[in-house]
């Protein structure tokens, strides 16, 4: 019988992804700072 692995919590699948996304959304974020010209806290209306 196979065991399936749990989805939630500090397992190995939810902290693969979570750096994936990671990753992703830093390379999206300096992007948008490369194309605007503004950082983010600036295109947050923060600063």
């Amino acid at each position: 019988m196979d065991t399936q692995e749990n989805k939630f919590g500090f397992t190995t699948f939810a902290e693969n992804w979570n750096g994936r996304l990671a990753m992703l959304g830093f390379v999206i974020g300096i992007a948008t700072e490369y194309l605007t010209g503004q950082g983010i806290l600036s295109q947050l209306g923060l600063m």
